[in-house]
């Protein structure tokens, strides 16, 4: 049986266990990188925001500053979030951060888990870099919430404590989010996308 987050937690603040924290790390590191490269569109911007975040985490562990028993992915999230709004509010934009890394990962990559022929995989590309593009062109705030719900797979109570704001408020911007990459579909033709953008 796995450990809990908390146990490893426990295990690395009271007995020094790196291999605990190691495990917290591998456990997450998907989630929280795929969250960092929504928001920031960037690699090797993420790698740093990812490295950053983990040296803020490990800090703060080690200063007591974690007191939230069971909400440890949600502690860390919030911190990695800071991060990437630190790295943006520098940048002094929400938009037109770099698109040139084609070797990009985001949760559309795992539409399709079966291997399909190379014409239609080139097409599922294509539909992933149209869908990655149109993100970004969404307020700011529906393009938190849109990917801290599919790319962390937090619940909306814990995007709307990250976010500091109402369910009610985190809920509305999911599904304007939605709306709007709904008309963006409709508009641009490409109906056999619709199914993606389902809450």
């Amino acid at each position: 049986m796995q450990p809990t987050d908390e146990e490893l937690v426990t295990a690395y603040l009271e007995d020094g266990d790196e291999q605990a924290f190691r495990r917290l790390v591998d456990r997450h590191k998907d989630r929280l990188f795929g969250f960092l490269m929504g928001m920031v569109k960037d690699r090797a911007t993420a790698n740093d925001l990812f490295q950053e975040t983990f040296l803020r985490v490990i800090q703060a562990m080690q200063e007591g500053s974690y007191t939230q028993q069971g909400q440890w992915l949600s502690w860390v999230m919030r911190i990695a979030r800071n991060a990437a709004i630190d790295h943006i509010r520098k940048q002094k934009k929400w938009r037109d951060v770099s698109r040139e890394d084609d070797d990009r990962r985001s949760f559309w990559d795992t539409l399709e888990a079966e291997t399909p022929h190379a014409d239609e995989e080139l097409h599922r590309s294509e539909q992933r870099d149209w869908l990655d593009e149109h993100i970004q062109e969404l307020p700011p705030e529906q393009r938190e919430v849109l990917l801290l719900r599919q790319e962390t797979d937090l619940t909306f109570r814990e995007i709307a404590e990250l976010t500091e704001v109402s369910i009610n408020t985190a809920l509305g911007r999911m599904r304007y989010a939605l709306k709007n990459l709904r008309k963006m579909i409709k508009k641009s033709g490409k109906s056999s996308l619709a199914g993606s953008v389902d809450p």
